[in-house]
């Protein structure tokens, strides 16, 4: 099986990583953001041939263009990353409708569009991976209070967006790991 894939979100923090990883590893990729600039300049960073995308996660028809112009240039995909995600993290008494609706749009629904999508390339070609990607300190969650949080880590510190590209790829290549949540979180869950 060729080794096509797309990583929403993969202009910058973990989607980034992730995309650097795979490139390193021989994967043709598409970079998709809905920043078409940052997604170039992910892109070009990687060297040789890959794609760059603009994409909005939480558009249907955004995420079905995307698919068909990585299968007219890349090929079918068969490895899914979903890193993209937006954060409007505030006091539930302070959150606007507005600001819920669109983080369930891009973090919940553009999860399952893409997987969607993704899911009719895979069952042509009877197979393929799909890793997605929750919480970790990028630019996102720069707003939390770290000292505080790192002192619940057994480890003593933040993963960084390297440690899950590492996860990422373990689990696109594990070809016998199906519907598997893979913890992440420097020893975290131990103390819960």
């Amino acid at each position: 099986m060729e080794k096509v894939g797309v990583v929403f979100g993969g202009s910058r923090g973990i989607g980034k990583a992730v995309a650097q990883l795979m490139a390193q590893k021989g994967y043709r990729l598409a970079i998709a953001s809905r920043d078409l600039e940052a997604a170039g300049a992910a892109a070009r960073d990687l060297g040789g041939n890959h794609l760059a995308l603009r994409c909005d996660v939480a558009k249907e028809q955004d995420v079905q263009n995307a698919f068909e112009e990585i299968e007219k240039n890349l090929g079918r995909v068969n490895f899914l990353v979903n890193a993209a995600g937006i954060n409007r993290d505030a006091l539930l008494l302070r959150t606007r409708t507005e600001d819920m609706v669109s983080q369930l749009h891009t973090n919940l629904l553009g999860s399952m569009l893409t997987c969607k999508a993704a899911l009719k390339n895979m069952i042509q070609q009877q197979g393929g991976s799909i890793v997605n990607i929750g919480f970790i300190l990028t630019d996102m969650t720069k707003g939390m209070s770290e000292e505080q949080l790192k002192k619940n880590i057994p480890l003593g510190r933040f993963g960084d967006p390297s440690d899950v590209a590492h996860a990422v790829v373990f689990l696109l290549e594990s070809p016998y790991i199906t519907g598997h949540v893979l913890v992440v979180d420097g020893g975290l869950q131990l103390l819960l």
